[in-house]
């Protein structure tokens, strides 16, 4: 029997956006390609202290929620070529000697990178120790990816859109650069049949017969989730809605007390869960922020998204996306969302017109694609 070709993916938690690409394709990759690889998932600050997790990832999550301007103006300045090696070089140590270790322990067949604080490194690791083991950087953001990304000469690519591929390749810095559709867990390749839908409508105990309305951010929930919450109570909708806060518990505390103000019998209210599948397919309609892989989620399952919130120039592309294809609705002012989300539901012709779009743009999940590719 031959050996197994081993694969590092190494990744960081800034976000769901790094990891959730990561996970997408080693699940795949242990499913369908178990009997001749062996996928490695390494988080790059295992051995980091608790205070460099907890400035880079939790203060990254927090500043998006309470200081966004803030976090839009750090990453503005570190579009700053000079100051964006500056800032990568500062965080490289902190990643490095364990990164070394793990390289030297399992001796990959090759490293599959999702974040840009872990290109440097690696590449570093390879030349010093003069290892010859071939490096794929995925690019987890499809339109409007950071200067950060290209801080190395000569990397091989993973992107997920056209538009990204012809600015790669416009650098002129030796780039390879390969093009698959937006990577994401392989379940949201299909979506649930009508009478699945049915189904999994009572088992949450929703009203197969309404209209309902998911509210969903990321991990810590919606920005500005409880404002959202109470606009669309006031309005006394006659459809059904479901949130997930995530890990936000107070949004989550916030959306029992509207539950209870109204008297909403309509409002389910959910904490993290491991469903957020089945939550997609029993909506008709997602209210939610612009971050990539929740909106290719969505998209995947064939549901209008309606975004109120993203992250300038990071989401931006999302956003732009969106809107070009006439795939779903931008409306930031909270006041809005009550008569979007209620035209959408009362308008068959509206909820049509995007609800064809989205066929017609041919979305589809890219893992089958991305990891057979990796596995070549």
């Amino acid at each position: 029997m031959s050996k197994k070709q081993k694969y590092l993916f190494v990744y960081l938690k800034t976000g769901g956006g790094h990891l959730a690409p990561a996970r997408a394709i080693f699940n795949y990759m242990n499913k369908y390609f178990a009997d001749k690889t062996e996928p490695i998932l390494i988080y790059g600050f295992e051995k980091t202290p608790r205070w460099v997790q907890y400035i880079i990832e939790d203060g990254y999550r927090m500043l998006q929620y309470t200081g966004k301007w803030f976090f839009e103006f750090l990453y503005a300045i570190n579009k700053i070529p000079i100051v964006a090696r500056i800032t990568c070089l500062l965080i490289s140590p902190f990643t490095k000697n364990y990164l070394e270790d793990v390289i030297i322990k399992e001796r990959p067949d090759k490293i599959v990178i999702f974040h840009f604080f872990l290109i440097i490194p690696v590449h570093r690791i390879l030349k010093r120790k003069k290892l010859s083991i071939p490096v794929v950087t995925v690019i987890t953001d499809p339109f409007t990816p950071h200067t950060m990304w290209f801080l190395v000469k000569n990397q091989n690519f993973i992107v997920f859109s056209k538009d990204l591929r012809t600015k790669v390749l416009k650098k002129k810095r030796g780039y390879k650069v390969n093009t698959f559709p937006f990577v994401i867990d392989d379940k949201f390749s299909k979506t649930l049949s009508g009478e699945e839908i049915v189904s999994a409508k009572k088992k949450f105990e929703y009203d197969p017969a309404k209209k309902m309305l998911l509210i969903l951010g990321g991990g810590d929930g919606i920005p500005k989730g409880e404002k959202i919450l109470e606009e669309l109570l006031k309005s006394k909708p006659d459809y059904e809605i479901g949130i997930v806060c995530g890990k936000n518990e107070i949004l989550q505390m916030g959306a029992e007390n509207l539950k209870v103000k109204f008297s909403a019998e309509n409002l389910k209210i959910y904490g993290y869960v491991d469903f957020i599948y089945e939550l997609i397919n029993i909506s008709d309609v997602v209210l939610t922020k612009c971050g990539a892989s929740t909106i290719m989620e969505i998209l995947n399952l064939k549901k209008v998204p309606v975004v109120n919130d993203y992250i300038w120039e990071q989401e931006q592309g999302n956003v732009d996306y969106l809107l070009e294809k006439k795939l779903g609705i931008y409306e930031p002012k909270i006041k809005m969302l009550p008569e979007v989300v209620k035209n959408l539901f009362e308008d068959e012709k509206l909820y049509s017109f995007y609800k064809e779009n989205i066929i017609k743009e041919k979305i589809y999940n890219g893992v089958k694609e991305v990891t057979e590719f990796i596995a070549e």
